[in-house]
């Protein structure tokens, strides 16, 4: 499969490969030199969303049975230091 490089440095994905790797507009590419002077390589790079979403809830099994979870303690400390705040003023 060949492309051509527009003069806004842009190429067209070739329909069987966005297929194939189920591309869809929005997805990012990271573009990397390679070992050879004439090659590029890119890789397709993980949606955040659906990264974010896979490490939900990771941290979880590093916390001791009661602990409280780290967001709840992190809500709890702005609330605290909000409070304080106004308290300040």
């Amino acid at each position: 499969m060949t492309t051509t490089l527009t003069g806004r440095n842009q190429i067209t994905i070739p329909a069987a490969l966005a297929r194939a790797y189920d591309l869809k507009p929005g997805t990012r590419i990271e573009w990397l030199a390679g070992d050879a002077e004439d090659e590029i390589l890119c890789r397709i790079l993980p949606d955040p969303a659906q990264a974010a979403k896979q490490l939900r809830g990771a941290g979880k099994k590093h916390l001791k049975p009661g602990d409280e979870s780290p967001s709840r303690a992190l809500a709890k400390e702005r609330v605290a230091d909000d409070l304080a705040r106004e308290a300040a003023l």
